[in-house]
């Protein structure tokens, strides 16, 4: 069985098509931006946002040394992600992922939160082409985690199915709160 990122990317992959827009809604250490970056290629194009410059940098350190040039670092919190991508690419987005919780190294009182993260699954599927996927990583084992965990879940069972399919795939036999996946797909 895979782990829950490596999960994530199996998805990502199945569905992100070379020149598409995509978008690494926590770029962290710049990983998941690295490996979206080369599903879209280079006529594509990866949004990359987090709200701090610590992970802007990392990502950007990243990207330098993988010669990467087809990503727009953006200092911003998720939820105003709409914002960032111009309204002729609205209805084109192939796919996005989350790593919800902290930045790892870092601060762990900077974290993620439920209004803004629902916030920005919101602007995504409105914004995301028939068939695109969001990925969302959520950790949970931290301060304000299980709040998150909580009303990320609410939110998602409350979807139409008519309108997204939504999974859940987790570790069940595994301690200290590991993480899990929540993807959900856009129908059309």
């Amino acid at each position: 069985m895979k782990k829950v990122i490596p999960f994530a990317h199996d998805l990502l992959r199945e569905t992100v098509k070379p020149g598409e827009i995509v978008v690494d809604a926590t770029c962290g250490n710049g990983h998941d931006t690295a490996f979206l970056s080369k599903l879209v290629g280079d006529k594509g194009t990866v949004y990359a946002l987090d709200i701090q410059q610590q992970a802007i940098d990392r990502t950007r350190l990243l990207l330098e040394q993988q010669r990467i040039f087809n990503v727009r670092l953006l200092l911003a919190d998720h939820q105003y992600v709409k914002t960032y991508i111009p309204a002729t690419s609205h209805g084109q987005i192939g796919g996005a992922i989350f790593n919800l919780g902290y930045l790892p190294g870092s601060d762990k009182q900077t974290i993620t939160t439920p209004e803004s993260t629902i916030g920005a699954i919101r602007a995504l599927a409105d914004i995301m082409k028939p068939g695109g996927l969001i990925a969302i990583v959520v950790y949970y084992g931290h301060q304000g985690g299980q709040l998150e965990k909580q009303e990320l879940l609410d939110h998602l069972a409350g979807l139409d199915q008519k309108e997204f399919s939504v999974l859940q795939y987790a570790f069940i036999n595994q301690q200290n709160n590991p993480p899990f996946l929540l993807a959900l797909q856009k129908k059309g």
